[in-house]
């Protein structure tokens, strides 16, 4: 082919334009043919074996957030505005929500019209009192008169604290219909609507801090003592590229109690701010408990790059004839060095192809498995 190209770009210029079309034909023929021997190239393999491997095991997990706060009404009334929806960004102090104010606001101008008659009765015993005091002084009265204008004045004094007292309580009923956030974070989600009536306790909104965060898991009785016992525990996520990035917990601790019904456990695994930046509460993780080396078991084990994700389907490529054939498997712990657990689907001895892509080809062919 290439000595039939060199002959034509060789030829007058006339006749080169007139086969430059059979020139970029030759050379699309060329690059089809060169893609057709990559894809009839054989597919390498390996053969799968047992293997000793640290004692893992693993348990679905979720990410939670440290710092959560569902907020709740105060006071009672018609919702009149709420300002937030799920997935707002909020600071502390912020308005989430405002319920009918009406009833309280004739609360604050009773205690109002309260403490200008305790003052008004106040100003009055005082003055009263201190003629009372002068007359005393003088002999026009007795001494019981004067007790007597000492307690009037007491009791103007204690009404008068009782009435400021009364307005306080008044104007803090009020603040209640202003809900508001209780730290900077996102709004989680909202329970209720405009128009929706509030009573006390009735949730409003959920909101959350972004950090710090944690993965929360259920173990089962059965392994909490191993889980305690555990020289190792990572947090694994899926990065959604089928690689699997592994978070180390800053600190971990178990709850001093067991769920009557399920027999588990919950532990909490704090997480590096660093780290847990991209994840969010509510994401399922994976949380594996490994035993160190020194406590091994057989696991059959194969490359990550083998495995083939689709949808809810986890397989591998096994050569099966003089091709492959798509093989369900049931997947543990990742291992070190890029390999995973095989549970269930393969037994010893099996060929499973490193490059899943030019398995799936329809006249793949497989190569010598590697050991």
């Amino acid at each position: 082919m290439r000595m039939n190209l060199v002959s034509v770009f060789s030829d007058a210029t006339g006749s080169q334009k007139s086969r430059l079309p059979a020139i970029a034909a030759a050379m699309a023929f060329g690059v089809l043919a060169t893609a057709s021997m990559a894809q009839n190239a054989p597919v390498p393999t390996v053969a799968v074996l047992a293997k000793s491997v640290g004692a893992t095991y693993e348990l679905d997990g979720v990410i939670e957030a440290v710092k959560q706060s569902t907020v709740s009404a105060q006071a009672s009334g018609r919702i009149v505005t709420l300002t937030v929806k799920a997935g707002d960004k909020v600071r502390a102090g912020q308005t989430l929500a405002t319920i009918d104010d009406r009833e309280a606001s004739v609360g604050v101008q009773r205690s109002q019209a309260q403490i200008n008659q305790a003052d008004a009765e106040l100003r009055n015993a005082r003055a009263q009192l201190e003629r009372t005091k002068e007359l005393q002084s003088k002999g026009f009265v007795s001494k019981a008169a004067l007790d007597g204008a000492d307690l009037q004045y007491k009791s103007a004094v204690a009404m008068a604290e009782q009435a400021a007292a009364g307005a306080k309580q008044t104007a803090l009923a009020q603040g209640f219909t202003r809900v508001t956030a209780p730290m900077d974070g996102w709004v989680l989600q909202t329970h209720a609507q405009a128009g929706d009536l509030a009573v006390p306790g009735k949730p409003l909104a959920t909101v959350y801090a972004p950090q710090p965060l944690r993965a929360v898991v259920q173990v089962p009785a059965s392994r909490n003592l191993s889980a305690r016992s555990a020289s190792q525990t990572t947090v694994q996520v899926d990065d959604g590229s089928g690689s699997t990035l592994a978070i180390a917990p800053v600190s971990r601790s178990a709850i001093p109690s067991a769920d009557p019904v399920a027999q588990t456990t919950e532990w909490r695994l704090e997480l590096p701010a660093k780290e847990a930046a991209s994840l969010v509460p509510g994401q399922q993780v994976r949380v594996q408990f490994a035993q160190g080396q020194s406590s091994t078991v057989s696991r059959i084990v194969v490359p990550r790059a083998a495995v083939v994700r689709r949808g809810e389907l986890t397989a591998v490529y096994v050569v099966s004839g003089t091709g492959f054939a798509l093989r369900a498997v049931r997947l543990g712990a990742v291992q070190a060095g890029e390999s995973v657990e095989v549970l269930a689907g393969l037994v010893p001895g099996d060929q499973v192809a490193t490059d899943p892509v030019r398995a799936s080809a329809v006249k793949a062919q497989a190569a010598k498995a590697a050991q």
